[in-house]
Parts: C-alpha cells; structure tokens; sequence
C-alpha cells in the first residue's frame, strides 16, 4: 500500500514539473515573442526617422546641384551671353547673398505656418527661378531667376536642420541632422555628372539643361510632403499636444520616453509661449542677448562663417579655375576632374554619418579643421611653384580631394548639426536663421570676390589666405564649441546656461530642464 501511495505521489510530482516546464516554455515563446515586436517596433521608428530626416533633405540637394551644375555651366554661359568676369562673379555669388532673405523669413514663416509647410515654400520658389534661368534670353533675365532661386535655397537650408533635430531621437540626432549636408554634397556631385554629360550639346542649350534638370529633386519633395508629420515641438507651440504626442509615439519606441520627451517640450514650450505673452519680442532678445544666449550665438553664427570662409564654395564653384590654372586644358578634361571632387565630397560626408554619434562633434571638428589647414597650405604651395606641371596636376587634384574630404567629414555637417541643437525652443527657428545667413553672405563674399582676387595674388596666394582661415577655425572649436552629443535640446540649453562647462561638456541630469524656468 506505501509503494502504491509513493508512485501515485511520484506521477504527481512528475506531472506538476511537465506543467510547471510547459508554462516556462509558454513563458520563453511569450518573451520570444515580445522581444521580436519590441525589435519590429524599434525597426518601424528607426525607419520612419530616417525617411523623414530623407525627404526634409531633398531641399539641400537644390542647394548642391546649383553649386555643383554652376561651375561648369558657367563656362557655357559665358560664351553665349558673352558676360564679363565681374558678371561672372555676381552670377556665382550673389545666390548666397539674396539666400539670406529666405533664411531670415524663414525663421517666422515656420513659426508661423509650421515646419513642413515652410519647406514646401521653399520648394515652390526654387522651382519657379530654375524655371526662369533656363529659359533666360539675357543675362537680365538670368539673374532675376536666380534671385528667386537663391531666396527659396535660403528658406530650405535654414527649414531642414531645424525640423530634422526636432523630430529625431536624441541618441540619432547627430546622424540624422546631417543628412542635409549628405544631400547638398549629392547635390554637387550630380550637378557636376551633369555638366560632363551635357557638355557636348551646343553651347546655347547645354548651360539650359544642366539648369533645369535641378527642377526634379523638387518634384520629389512636392510628394513626400504628404508622407511626414509636422514637428512635434512646434505642435506643442501651438498647443496641439495630441498631435505632438502621436508624433513622438512615431520616433521613440518608448512610451515612457516619449511621456517624458513631451513634459520636457512642454516646459520649454510654456517659456516661448510665456514670453509671447509679455509680448517679448524674440529678435530684441537675440539683439540684445543674455550672457548664456550670447554664448549660442557666438558658436552658431561663428562655426557657419568659418565653415565658409575657409573657402569651400570657393573650390567647390572655382575647381575648373583651379585646375585650369594647374595645368589641365579643354572644358572636357575640365569637368571629369571636378566630377573627381564630387565624388570624394559624397563619399567622405558618409563617412562623417557613421562616426558623429560615436566619436561626437568635437573629435570630428578637430580632425576636420586640421586637415582642412594642411591640405589648402599644400594646394597653394603646389599651385604657386609646381603649376604647369604634370605632377603639379596630380597634387593639386590630390589636395583640392583631400580639403573637400576633411571638409566632409567635419565642419561641413557638423555646422548645421551644432546650428540646430544649440538655441532654446523659443529662438531655435530665428535664431538658426541668423547662422544660415552668416553662412550664405560669406559664401557670396568669399564667391563674387575670389576672381578677383586670385588676379591680385594669383590663384596660389588665395588659398594660402584660406588655409590661414581655417587655422583661426581650429582655435574657434577649442574655445566655443562644446559637445553636444547624446545629449537633448533641452539638455543642450542647460549646458549654456553652464557657461564654465563650454568646453569640457559636463554631464547634465534629465531634471535640470525645469531649471529653466528658473532661469528665464
């Protein structure tokens, strides 16, 4: 009878452990299950962010295919209208200059009408001078078209960066904040594969087909502005927490974060908003700036003008000047080597996009600036004693590659990343136009003055200039650029406000953004 009460007692104990068994597998499978939606989920965000941060760039292609399509068809414009070197000059640099028309209105046009909707302003008015230059009969004509191009390039340059470091995670913020700067140098590099293909049409129609085909990025932007949201820190400006709250639920993948997220903006939001309602003016703050706002304004409009006066529109619009005065003969020859430096300027700006989120801004503006100093000091001692030489051909291609290449994977998408963190919620929109017209006026400077002045000083002269320039930005880095990485724009705005912190980039606690109320 004990031997038949123990195996019954056994079979128990043997059926709870197959039952207690099934429910740990049932348990696994569940867990299994969770972390492959969890991965799906994180798969979904990480894709919606990136197609966003994608079509918000199409407008900074507009920007790089007229940079890039310029300096070839500039060649063939000159021998049709029989324009002057002066008109030359001002055909080149004065997008850059009338672009700040579209960047100061851009700052209270997007605070107005909305992020997105700025960007499809900028799309039309692009469209709408590109149309105008490729049809101009006259030289007249041609510039009244780029006026119009140049103020809508201005409303997208400033417009993009701003929505892209809104709506993007903080962890992928720098990545994706770039991507502007990896559409304008695409933009370069197919405006550059444009001038060579089309270079052997007649000359009163080739200039005319490189000019228009820039219409089509456009038309691409036009499409995807029924695809992405509006910017959720601007929705909260507006009051439409729900709307921003569906936005964020569609770039983070936690619940818990995206709460947190949203009372963060909130905070900064109820600041901007506060101070509307003192009627406040944001502009006479920007004039008439705190100590922590004149720090922003010092690094952003600063790491803009020397992001430009450093020369790279210069090289970038001038290369066929500059290989001309190396050595290199016929249009043809010409134009393949500036397809070289296009190429090297995209593939270089990807490398920036792996490395800006791990190495971070500072490390990355250092090996940029110093790079860029070396290789125009060697450009200019090449172009000045080895010129006309067939070896003196091949360094200067090789420096002019290597400038564009530091360039890339530096200060050319770091500008706009540290342009677009740095300023509190409230000024973010006007104040980032401000950089982008620092940057578009020593743009134009540095392009309707460098023919100029390459005749005075001769083409070798003007880039030891440049590589002096760039020197002065490596100490600019030091002293006013602080880290930004992996830190919020809340955070970011914190650490301003920590003015001793500038260059070690101290570590800021989630919490501290209420502290800005505090502080306003």
């Amino acid at each position: 009878m004990y031997e038949r009460i123990e195996t019954y007692a056994a079979e128990e104990e043997i059926m709870r452990t197959d039952n207690n068994n099934n429910k740990v597998q049932q348990k696994l499978a569940k867990d299994e299950d969770d972390i492959v939606n969890v991965k799906n989920i994180r798969d979904d965000t990480r894709k919606y962010v990136v197609a966003c941060a994608i079509f918000a760039s199409l407008n900074s292609v507009l920007l790089g295919y007229d940079v890039g399509v310029m300096s070839g068809a500039i060649i063939f414009i000159q021998q049709d209208l029989k324009i002057t070197e002066t008109q030359q000059e001002i055909l080149v640099g004065i997008l850059s200059i009338v672009s700040l028309l579209g960047s100061l209105a851009g700052g209270k046009t997007s605070d107005t009408i909305g992020r997105k909707w700025t960007m499809a302003l900028a799309c039309i008015v692009f469209q709408s001078g590109t149309a105008i230059m490729a049809l101009a009969p006259s030289y007249q004509i041609l510039m009244i078209g780029r006026l119009l191009a140049g103020i809508g390039i201005g409303f997208g340059i400033m417009i993009a960066p701003v929505y892209i470091a809104e709506i993007s995670p903080s962890i992928a913020r720098g990545s994706l904040t770039s991507f502007p700067e990896i559409f304008i140098n695409l933009g370069i590099l197919l405006g550059y594969i444009s001038n060579y293909v089309f270079s052997g049409l007649p000359v009163h129609s080739n200039w005319r087909i490189m000019l228009g085909v820039g219409i089509a990025p456009s038309v691409f932007l036009g499409f995807a502005l029924f695809i992405i949201p509006e910017s959720p820190r601007w929705l909260v400006m507006q009051n439409r927490i729900e709307e921003a709250r569906t936005v964020l639920l569609k770039t983070y993948d936690d619940t818990k974060e995206v709460d947190q997220r949203l009372a963060e903006i909130q905070i900064t939001a109820r600041i901007a908003n506060a101070e509307k309602y003192k009627e406040k003016a944001v502009w006479l703050e920007i004039l008439n700036p705190s100590p922590a706002i004149k720090r922003m304004l010092i690094t952003g409009c600063g790491i803009q003008c020397f992001q430009q006066i450093s020369g790279i529109d210069a090289t970038v619009y001038y290369s066929p000047t500059i290989f001309k005065d190396a050595g290199i003969e016929g249009n043809t020859e010409l134009l393949a080597a500036t397809v070289a430096v296009g190429f090297t300027k995209t593939m270089f700006i990807l490398v920036a996009i792996f490395l800006i989120d791990k190495l971070g801004r500072k490390p990355l503006l250092y090996i940029s600036t110093i790079g860029m100093t070396i290789s125009l000091f060697c450009l200019s001692f090449t172009l000045t004693f080895l010129g006309d030489q067939r070896f003196g051909i091949g360094l200067a291609i090789l420096f002019v590659c290597w400038n564009v290449a530091f360039f890339s994977v530096g200060i050319g998408p770091i500008c706009w990343v540290v342009s677009s963190e740095i300023f509190p919620l409230r000024l973010r929109a006007q104040a980032s136009g401000l950089g982008a017209v620092g940057s578009r006026v020593s743009s134009g400077v540095i392009c309707m003055s460098f023919l100029t002045l390459s005749r005075a000083i001769t083409v070798g002269g003007t880039f030891f200039v440049f590589s002096v320039i760039s020197a002065l930005s490596v100490v600019f880095v030091h002293t006013c650029v602080p880290e930004t990485k992996g830190k919020s724009l809340e955070q970011i705005e914190m650490l301003f406000q920590k003015g001793s912190e500038l260059q070690v980039g101290g570590e800021i606690e989630m919490g501290d953004a209420e502290c800005l109320v505090q502080r306003q």
